[in-house]
């Protein structure tokens, strides 16, 4: 729903061993790392300009972005967008159906008006904040998208998880095949340490939790949490979280501090958690189960997993 650097989530990535290379930078409004095993020395820049690109084509903080410019056209007219914007935009209309609304790529104009948005003016609440009834449509031969009247595109809880994939999908093709890319705190591990382990990582529970935190092998897998506990602002005693529930067009309040998905795609793990958490407790497990996902969510200090979940970790 936001820029994973101002969303509630963190990992903590184990020792990647004395054999491998690390890189780092920026991206996102965040940050970005990459442990990798017998990686080129240009490895950095090639996931620099992957990032950048998702930044290029899909952020809605810089004015000349793709989907900025998208978002400025006239409602109902078509517009031409590059094969990685098309290719999460049919991600996110797919989401949007599956989890029956839930998830929505349209709260362009909510999220600004709550202040979550590219303003930032975050601290007063929208008196006429409104329940977004806009639609996003996308003519999949063509790579063209347009929009209805009221529908403005915010990709943040879905491209950070894109950009983590499109850096690994580089790094493949540059024979990479050992690796573990984290942007934001979602992460994609490829192969294995060279020690023989699984990229080990940690999941940071929320702060007022005392459920232990798990720690999962990624091994041609991802992770993405998705939680409300790090990101909103309070008015008048009462705190407003920075999800919303796109089929009432206000914060979430149901109880859920965090929900973390695991996915062979870092993307679908993003968009999910952002999913699940506005679903709530029995509905989201019960999608979950559905869709045989593996997902666990926090819900203050109770855990509820699903079957897929379970499975994996038995």
């Amino acid at each position: 729903m936001i820029p994973r650097a101002l969303t509630p989530a963190a990992f903590a990535a184990r020792a990647a061993g004395a054999d491998s290379q690390s890189f780092a930078g920026e991206t996102m409004g965040t940050s970005w790392s990459l442990h990798a095993v017998s990686a080129p020395p240009d490895s950095g820049a090639g996931v620099q300009a992957a990032l950048d690109l998702v930044v290029a084509q899909m952020s809605q903080w810089e004015p000349d972005s793709d989907l900025s410019r998208f978002n400025r056209a006239p409602a109902g007219e078509w517009c031409a967008v590059p094969a990685e914007f098309a290719h999460v935009i049919a991600a996110a209309v797919d989401l949007a159906e599956a989890s029956g609304g839930a998830f929505d790529p349209c709260l362009g104009d909510l999220t600004e008006r709550w202040g979550f948005g590219s303003a930032q003016s975050v601290g007063a609440v929208a008196a006429d904040a409104f329940l977004v009834q806009g639609a996003i449509e996308l003519d999949r031969s063509a790579t063209r998208i347009r929009r209805s009247e009221g529908a403005r595109l915010d990709l943040s809880g879905i491209a950070k998880g894109y950009g983590a994939d499109l850096a690994a999908e580089w790094l493949l093709g540059q024979g990479v095949r050992h690796f573990l890319m984290e942007v934001g705190g979602e992460l994609r591990g490829e192969g294995i340490r060279p020690d023989g382990q699984p990229w080990w990582v940690d999941i940071e529970m929320p702060p007022t939790s005392s459920i232990p935190s798990w720690r999962l092998a990624l091994h041609d897998l991802s992770v993405a949490t998705s939680g409300n506990y790090r990101r909103g602002f309070t008015v008048d005693g009462q705190y407003y979280s920075h999800s919303f529930d796109p089929r009432t067009g206000r914060p979430i309040a149901n109880g859920v501090s965090s929900v973390t998905v695991l996915h062979r795609s870092c993307m679908m793990a993003d968009g999910w958690a952002t999913a699940l958490t506005v679903l709530g407790p029995d509905e989201a497990i019960a999608l979950a189960d559905a869709q045989q996902l593996a997902a666990s969510m926090v819900v203050g200090d109770r855990e509820i997993s699903s079957r897929e979940w379970r499975a994996m970790l038995t």
